[in-house]
């Protein structure tokens, strides 16, 4: 049994931890845009597109004080309409993210800092997993990146959109900005592979790429299949009662998970034993549980 010092001492290292990822993933974050986004004139949706926008018409306001001048009400907002959902965390990322940004954009330059002026597919592609990497970072502390999240949360209040879909309407509509001020039809091709690239690896960074697959195995011979699942392969499973729809026969389904290296050996295994089982195999977002990450380390 844990003592109050180690629970104590955990809790620190925790919240120590959290301020590490926020400030790291704040400084990836701005500089991706820095790097890759910014001088290109690519509009990636949120408030740091607003602020790719207005540093075009406006170049003395900096695109990370733009950011940090939408955030702040939008915060307020959504403390108020909301709840306080939107703590110090938070409140320190988008802080850190435009002070590092416009400091990043004054110690390096905007005139095509990597020579990426001629070849923008490289630079969206870069910069989206980059992004994505410092804002996944920042949602693993706890934390949110503000700006057209917490519209997405209010419209999603008030109607019967998803977040999800409002996110993508709020940044669409940002994109779109760009397209009528920099009036270039690929600036929005550009800005919506950044937009993809970015969901995809905050994914990644937060959940890992997942090697497991799930299995549903339906087969008279499923005492043989489950031996060779507990023995050859050496994973558990679990046995599910159903009826054959058309038979009306009783039915005892395998339920299990595996890697995905493990999937062409039991694949022949099963072809060997019953020709004919049907299986279904799905990819998984997460396995927590014995034998793969606990709840318990997903949680510390």
């Amino acid at each position: 049994m844990k003592t109050t010092n180690q629970i104590y001492g955990k809790n620190i290292k925790r919240i120590v931890f959290d301020y590490l990822l926020i400030v790291l993933g704040a400084f990836i974050l701005a500089a991706g845009f820095v790097l890759f986004i910014n001088p290109y004139k690519i509009v990636p949706g949120g408030v740091y597109g607003i602020g790719i926008v207005t540093h075009h018409l406006f170049p003395a306001i900096g695109v990370g004080a733009v950011g940090l001048i939408l955030n702040i009400p939008l915060t307020l907002l959504g403390m108020k309409v909301l709840g306080p959902k939107f703590g110090f965390k938070t409140v320190l990322g988008m802080v850190l993210t435009s002070f590092f940004m416009d400091g990043l954009t004054h110690y390096i330059g905007e005139a095509d800092p990597l020579g990426l002026q001629n070849d923008l597919l490289l630079s969206s592609i870069f910069g989206g997993i980059i992004i994505g990497f410092g804002l996944g970072l920042i949602f693993k502390a706890k934390a949110t990146s503000g700006g057209s999240d917490i519209i997405a949360m209010i419209g999603n209040k008030y109607t019967k959109i998803s977040v999800g879909q409002f996110l993508v309407i709020v940044d669409s509509v940002i994109v779109l900005l760009g397209l009528i001020v920099f009036k270039d039809w690929k600036i929005p091709l550009y800005s919506w592979i950044v937009i993809f690239i970015t969901g995809k690896v905050i994914d990644i960074t937060l959940d890992g790429i997942n090697y497991e697959r799930a299995l549903i195995i339906v087969s008279d011979k499923h005492d043989e299949i489950k031996d060779r699942i507990l023995n050859s392969i050496n994973r558990g499973g679990t046995y599910l009662s159903g009826e054959g729809m058309y038979s009306g026969e009783q039915k005892r389904i395998i339920f299990t998970v595996i890697s995905r290296r493990e999937l062409s050996t039991l694949e022949a295994m099963i072809s060997q034993i019953d020709p004919d089982a049907f299986l279904t195999i799905m990819d998984t977002h997460e396995i927590l549980g014995k034998g793969f990450k606990s709840l318990q380390e997903k949680n510390d």
